[in-house]
Order: structure tokens, then C-alpha cells, then sequence
């Protein structure tokens, strides 16, 4: 092609950005990118963890609860003895009291079906209220058992009124010989008919230091 002037045009050539630039640029931008992705995954796996156990505990089921919860850590005095035993069953959290004050917290598995108040017996729910501690058995079948004082009164009204009996031999006991090997890993579901389940060496525990007459309260 022939312009006026006799002479082609030149355009300016693309100005094309050196190798030794755009590598390093290139590097500090992934970089960047990776610690975002860092900052914001851990926040984000909190939330998500946190929804899971108020699903869990609006399904009624059985929690995973933050280890710092659960104790017995180091010795107790040998001579301390429980004075009250607190069950929350939303929780799953077993509180043994002396002199007022919280100083062990065991986990627990409950009746098959925990929400609600144990109304007769078969119904596999663990009784609400208060109650107190009146029996003790080291030969249990479940290693070693403290008795729950269910029914009380009440308990005998209210099945009573709907024609129903309202059944009893609730315990706080340990683990059965078949399957004591679980330890902790029980308490993943529950599965008893109505009594309130710990470990081995927790029953262990509880049965020495709790003696017959002990209040128990049982909360929702």
C-alpha cells in the first residue's frame, strides 16, 4: 500500500513487560492469595463446627463437647467426698459437688431416647427431678452402679393418671465387660434404657466417693 508521503507508517511497537519483572510480580501475587485463604479458612471451620452442635443439640442428640468440659484432671484429696450430683441432659454433663463447688464433670450417656421426662417403664428416657442416692452395688453387670431414688411421688402420680407403671432401676453405672474397651467412644450415641452411663474408671470414682443419700438432681 502506497501513502502520500512515499513513506509507510510506523506504529509504535507493544511495550512487552521484561521476564525478570512479571515472574517475582506473579510470585508476591500467589502469596497473597495463599495467606487470605489461611486467614479466612480457620474462622470459617469455627462457624461450621459451631452450627453442627446447635444442630445437634436442637436434634436432641448427643454433643461433642470441648475437652476442657470434661473432667476428672489430677488427684482429689483422698478423704473428699460428693456431696450433690448434677445431670444436665441437654449437655450430657455429669457435675459432682462438694461443699458447693463443681469439682468433677463426667460425660455421659443417656436412655435411648433423652428428650423429655421418663413417664413408665420401657419408655427409655432418664427421669427429670430431684432424686437422691440409694443404693450402691460394686458387682454390678456394668461394672459398679450407684441407684437413682426413681420414681418419687410424683413420678408414681403422674403414671398412675395414664394407667402406666412407672418402672424404676435407674442407675448411674459403668461399662459391661463385652464392650469396656470403648472407653469413651460410648458415649457417641446413647444407648442405655434409661439409666445415665460413664466410663469405667469414672464409675470407679463416683462409687467411692458418693455415699448412699446423696441428692441427685436431674435437669432437661
Amino acid at each position: 500500500m502506497l501513502y502520500r508521503s512515499g513513506v509507510r507508517p510506523r506504529y509504535p511497537k507493544k511495550r512487552r513487560i521484561p521476564r525478570v519483572i512479571l515472574l517475582p510480580g506473579l510470585l508476591v501475587l500467589c502469596v497473597m492469595i495463599a495467606l487470605a485463604v489461611v486467614r479466612l479458612a480457620p474462622a470459617g471451620g469455627e462457624r461450621a463446627q459451631g452450627a453442627s452442635k446447635k444442630n445437634a443439640a436442637r436434634a436432641g442428640g448427643p454433643t461433642e463437647l470441648d475437652a476442657s468440659e470434661a473432667y476428672p484432671q489430677g488427684p482429689l484429696p483422698a478423704t473428699l467426698r460428693f456431696d450433690k450430683l448434677l445431670l444436665e441432659k441437654s449437655r450430657r454433663r455429669l457435675t459432682a459437688f462438694a461443699q458447693g463447688k463443681a469439682v468433677r464433670v463426667y460425660l455421659a450417656a443417656l436412655g435411648e431416647k433423652p428428650v423429655g421426662h421418663k413417664e413408665y417403664e420401657g419408655d427409655k428416657r432418664t427421669p427429670e427431678g430431684r432424686y437422691r442416692i440409694d443404693d450402691k452395688n460394686a458387682h454390678s453387670a456394668y461394672h459398679k452402679n450407684l441407684g437413682i431414688s426413681y420414681p418419687n411421688a410424683q413420678d408414681r402420680a403422674r403414671a398412675a393418671a395414664a394407667g402406666k407403671n412407672p418402672g424404676g432401676n435407674i442407675k448411674i453405672h459403668g461399662l459391661a465387660p463385652s464392650f469396656a474397651h470403648l472407653g469413651q467412644a460410648h458415649r457417641l450415641t446413647d444407648w442405655t434404657y434409661g439409666c445415665i452411663a460413664v466410663t469405667n474408671p469414672e464409675i470407679e470414682e463416683l462409687f467411692a466417693r458418693t455415699e448412699i443419700g446423696t441428692p441427685v438432681e436431674i435437669v432437661p
